[in-house]
């Protein structure tokens, strides 16, 4: 009987093979982390690559900002002088047994008005809340105030948090949102992106419906798509502001600006109370 001997791969030889699925597995990791990087930062890398946005104020002379308390304290006065003429304040979320109120809007609203600026207030809209329920908290986180824009319902078509939500639902809590909200004798306006305004707006008839659309483009570029407000920068800098804010533009000049205001007057006057005890006051969230 012959001797038979068993062949081995030389350890040196093994050692390589695990040396270069470790490196693959570290690129691959790498490029998931990058890849989050980038999604996380869009933006951000956006205005890099692109430039950020810069209005031609002979052709779009009004513009104005939009905030919420993570903008934290703000000095409208110089907001004001920084040549900015409107301001939209986040008021509400969801629906109101979550107790989602901006803790900053009536401190916003009191000293935006106070400043001479115009004032707006929009509700951040969940997709799978229904939406008589979300107009009502929208309108008691209003409460007395006077608005001079209408009212906005905030579609976020780009959070991860709604990815998984049926179209169908969401156009079903909209459509009730904007029909309790009309019924009651307010205008409204729908702020969304691209995508949204694919999905929830296009090829829709929304009767009396404004748009402000988010789009970090020339304003030039986007005149096709019927819309008043654009946002055209998340990465704003505004004297009275620490930090990034979202700056907008109106669609039209002062002439327009001001046509569109005597029309866009959200509050019909049976509703607006004076009385400021009439707050409805629980847990506030940021």
């Amino acid at each position: 009987m012959e001797n038979s001997t068993t062949s081995s791969t030389p350890k040196p030889l093994r050692r390589g093979k695990v040396i270069k699925r470790v490196l693959i597995g570290l690129a691959v990791l790498l490029v998931l982390l990058l890849g989050l990087w980038a999604y996380q930062n869009r933006h951000a890398i956006y205005y890099w690559w692109h430039g950020e946005v810069v209005v031609d104020r002979s052709k779009y002379p009004i513009v104005g900002i939009d905030i919420s308390s993570h903008n934290g304290d703000i000095d409208f006065y110089k907001v004001k002088n920084d040549g900015y003429s409107f301001v939209i304040i986040k008021a509400s979320q969801g629906i109101k047994e979550k107790k989602t109120r901006d803790e900053n809007f009536s401190s916003n609203y009191d000293r935006a008005k106070a400043n001479g600026l115009k004032v707006g207030a929009y509700h951040y809209f969940e997709m799978d809340k229904d939406g008589v329920s979300q107009a009502k908290n929208f309108i008691e986180a209003i409460g007395w105030r006077k608005l001079d824009l209408p009212l906005v319902i905030d579609i976020e078509d780009d959070n991860d948090s709604n990815k998984d939500i049926d179209i169908d639902i969401t156009l079903k809590n909209l459509n009730a949102m904007i029909d309790n909200l009309q019924s009651r004798g307010f205008k409204v306006m729908i702020y969304t992106n691209g995508n949204g305004y694919k999905k929830y707006v296009k090829d829709r008839q929304l009767v009396n419906i404004s748009l402000w659309l988010c789009s970090f483009k020339d304003p030039d570029e986007i005149k096709h798509i019927p819309h008043h407000l654009q946002q055209y920068s998340k990465h704003g800098r505004v004297q009275g502001i620490n930090g990034d804010v979202d700056l907008d533009v109106f669609n039209g000049n002062e002439k327009e600006w001001e046509q569109w205001l005597n029309n866009a007057a959200p509050l019909p006057a049976d509703t607006t109370s004076t009385n400021k005890t009439e707050d409805i006051n629980y847990e506030t969230s940021k």
